[in-house]
């Protein structure tokens, strides 16, 4: 994801300037700071108290030319404009939230708000076509078949009849479907600009599995897989970048 998400921002800016970038919902920080080591101005916004200690922390041991291109603000990500004006940021990040918002809507068109013309909207959400998928692969016939006309909540895992641990099908968290976050986004003057799948491959995977030795290559298939159809469209989370217009 972070290739794909520098990819649209080295197409859309200049290389070399330095942007505006608000992380809502950052969780540890790990794309913050990434970014601000790249040289841009990161905002973070993060409601969790264990999270945002885990980001400051994380923040602190880093020099102090990036610390001070970071600042973090503990907060609800819906209430960006009591905190920002409109139009105050290059880049919006919000990747992995909209999963745990019943009502998306609202909080992508906040969000929207936050862009100058020509800005750059990064979310990451669930993939509702692909729930299906997801329980087929783990040989969950009955939640396969439940999941084709829903985008409700999905099961965390099942446990197997024999008392094995149980299979990981994906957080507890609702999901979007492309066509309908398309309509939003176009509906809120950020038309869709790119998408990507995320997880095409791996999303079956462990949690606690090692780290394979050809990982470069594992990362170049899913990155292959990610901007390519038919596969993209069946990934476990989908990336979306629209533009402000």
């Amino acid at each position: 994801m972070a290739r794909q998400l520098d990819e649209q921002m080295t197409g859309r800016f200049p290389v070399g300037q330095r942007l505006r970038v608000l992380d809502v919902g950052m969780g540890r920080g790990a794309q913050a700071l990434r970014l601000a080591r790249l040289g841009h101005q990161v905002t973070g916004v993060e409601q969790d108290t264990a999270l945002i200690a885990a980001a400051r922390a994380c923040l602190a041991r880093e020099p102090e030319g990036i610390r001070e291109r970071v600042r973090l603000v503990q907060s609800d990500g819906r209430d960006t404009g009591v905190h920002f004006l409109p139009g105050s940021f290059d880049v919006v990040l919000c990747h992995g939230v909209l999963m745990y918002v019943e009502e998306p809507d609202p909080l992508v068109a906040g969000l929207a708000r936050m862009l100058a013309p020509g800005g750059l909207l990064s979310l990451l959400v669930r993939n509702g076509d692909a729930l299906a998928m997801r329980a087929g692969l783990a040989g969950d016939w009955a939640g396969a078949l439940a999941a084709f006309d829903t985008t409700a909540r999905v099961p965390r895992a099942r446990t197997e009849p024999d008392g094995e641990p149980p299979v990981r099908l994906g957080p507890d968290v609702r999901a979007d479907r492309l066509a309908s976050l398309t309509a939003t986004l176009g509906g809120i003057a950020a038309p869709l600009h790119a998408w990507y799948g995320v997880q095409v491959f791996t999303d079956t995977a462990a949690d606690d599995a090692a780290v394979p030795d050809d990982l470069d290559t594992l990362l170049a298939a899913e990155e292959r897989a990610g901007r390519t159809d038919p596969y993209r469209s069946v990934a476990a989370l989908l990336h979306l970048c629209g533009v402000r217009g």
